[in-house]
């Protein structure tokens, strides 16, 4: 469904920083008129990647840049976040084996030689925990003030047998999430601005590839849908499943995992944490039958542990999302900008 949402006569921060807004510029500059490959998906479908058919299989392939402020924050960092991110989308569309990653960097003139030391180690040990070699990439340098200090860029490429869109959910079909929600959001928020908020913040940066993989062998074909809420949090990607799926959602809020310093930081920040950017999550749609089977799959994982069925589909209500509260029934907004811009 196109976007009404219109786009002013300039881009801002809100146009990058997932929701609404982003999903108009992308839908009304860059997917209009997109063509899709024969038998696959493509920059059309909005999905977490392209997968074009090579013989029986279909070759995943998906790229990402990074501009997150600070570079350094509790958890990781911008080379972490960049291999994991990468690798994460692949794992969306179903590609759990990374064959490659790309890697470019642009840098400001001035840049602090230990800095890109201490993001490359990152990128590196991050990349031998996902098994996602880096091949290629590229380098640059642009003058002081034409950048804020660094800008990294990652492609990757897979194979799967079976693709795993963002828009197969049905009516009954159940809702879960890998993990408790927000906390790279806050993590970010939290060291931009120095807040010293009560418990420890950090974010759960991390390469679920293999989370996912156990997963999809626990419910095969039964995983009818996966997207990992990043921009935008989990509003903001159960919104996109529901309108492309044709389906309304219904979350409860009691079922959503949230640690308790999350909580804190929302309560105390006004901010909603179904807003708020993950970067080691996944959301899975799921048949009922198998909804149990692949929780039990999700919580053997040491990346899972905190995995809950959060939410079922419904037939109602398209592309709408109503969060149930246990005192009554409202609808979850999707937000028209990441509360905090460069997240990711």
């Amino acid at each position: 469904m196109r976007s009404l949402l219109p786009l002013g006569e300039r881009i801002t921060l809100k146009h990058g920083s997932g929701g609404r807004a982003m999903r108009a510029l992308i839908e009304q500059l860059f997917v209009d008129g997109a063509e899709s490959p024969a038998g696959g998906v493509g920059l059309a479908e909005m999905d977490d990647g392209a997968a074009i058919p090579v013989g029986d299989r279909f070759l995943v392939l998906t790229t990402d840049s990074h501009v997150i402020h600070p570079l350094f924050f509790p958890g990781g960092d911008i080379g972490r976040l960049a291999v994991a991110g990468t690798v994460n989308d692949l794992a969306m569309m179903g590609a759990t084996e990374v064959l490659a990653l790309t890697c470019s960097v642009i840098l400001e003139d001035g840049f602090p030689t230990d800095q890109l030391e201490a993001i490359q180690k990152s990128i590196r040990f991050t990349s031998r925990e996902a098994r996602a070699p880096i091949v290629t990439g590229d380098t640059k340098v642009m003058g002081k003030g034409e950048l804020d200090g660094l800008v990294l860029n990652t492609a990757g490429v897979a194979f799967t047998d079976r693709v795993v869109p963002d828009s197969g959910l049905r009516p009954g079909d159940r809702i879960l999430v890998t993990g408790t929600l927000a906390d790279h959001g806050f993590a970010v928020l939290a060291a931009r601005h120095k807040l010293e908020l009560q418990g420890e913040l950090r974010s759960d940066v991390a390469p679920i590839n293999t989370l996912v993989r156990d997963a999809l062998a626990a419910g095969g074909p039964e995983v009818v849908a996966m997207k990992d809420p990043t921009r935008g949090g989990l509003a903001s990607a159960l919104h996109e499943m529901a309108e492309k799926s044709g389906v309304g959602v219904v979350l409860e809020e009691r079922r959503i995992p949230l640690t308790g310093p999350v909580r804190a930081a929302a309560e105390l920040l006004g901010i909603d944490p179904l807003h708020v950017a993950n970067e080691g999550k996944a959301v899975l749609g799921v048949r009922p039958g198998a909804a149990e089977r692949v929780l039990a799959a999700l919580r053997a994982h040491p990346l899972g542990r905190d995995a809950a069925i959060v939410g079922a589909v419904i037939a109602e209500h398209v592309g709408r999302v109503i969060l149930d509260t246990g005192f009554g029934r409202r609808l979850l907004t999707e937000p028209e900008g990441e509360p905090l811009p460069r997240i990711c």
